[in-house]
């Protein structure tokens, strides 16, 4: 079982491989998962984004059947978590981790929604489970639909285009990029977990900058 879950795991991250065994229609799967169930925390947006962004450079994908189809599974994913969030409330946050839930990535969700209110929604798009997790936290918050639909549709095209577009570029203004895509794929994952990193390291410093409070001193008399 653990030889299969490592195969398993393997091929998931290996995204030039899914680029190349299902085209636009896995990428669309898989940006749809992630962003719509639980169960999509773990997956490579990110890096899978940039890499079709580099094959359709190529000539391998056409652009156009990634763009707006991408685009479009990534805004009613978000709604469907949207919706999930929103269908269960306060009992979300009550229910137990497994496999595929994590309460902890629920918190951190509502802690970045908490700091960043609306823009939470497009600034998650960016946030690797973050963006996962989001949706449901603003369902459960009762943010206003119409709202969470605006803010949703400008993220959902910010973070497919400039990921995929920026791939596309790179592999049009570097010749046989596609020959170095993992040291490309290393850097998004440094990139996209970059925001994560920074946030740990401010809240350990401001902890740092908080000085106990002294006992008061008594003289002797």
């Amino acid at each position: 079982m653990f030889e299969s879950l490592r195969h398993l795991l393997h091929s998931i991250y290996d995204v030039e491989g899914l680029v190349r065994a299902g085209g636009p229609l896995l990428v669309c799967i898989v940006v749809f998962v992630e962003t719509g169930l639980f169960v999509g925390f773990f997956l490579p947006g990110d890096s899978l984004l940039v890499t079709a962004g580099v094959f359709a450079a190529a000539g391998a994908i056409p652009l156009r059947w990634l763009l707006l189809p991408v685009m479009l599974c990534a805004i009613v994913g978000d709604q469907l978590g949207y919706w999930i969030g929103r269908g269960m409330g306060a009992s979300l946050y009550k229910r137990e981790d497994s496999l595929f839930f994590r309460r902890s990535h629920l918190q951190r969700a509502h802690d970045f929604y908490e700091k960043y209110g609306g823009k939470t929604v497009i600034l998650a798009r960016f946030v690797p489970i973050v963006r996962t997790f989001c949706p449901p936290v603003a369902g459960a918050a009762r943010m206003p639909y119409s709202r969470y639909f605006t803010y949703d549709i400008f993220g959902g095209i910010l973070w497919v285009g400039s990921t995929i577009l920026g791939g596309y570029l790179l592999g049009r203004s570097i010749p046989n990029v596609g020959q170095k895509i993992h040291y490309v794929i290393g850097v998004v994952i440094v990139l996209s977990l970059l925001p994560a990193v920074i946030s740990i390291w401010r809240e350990r410093r401001q902890l740092k900058n908080i000085s106990p409070t002294k006992p008061a001193r008594v003289e002797e008399t």
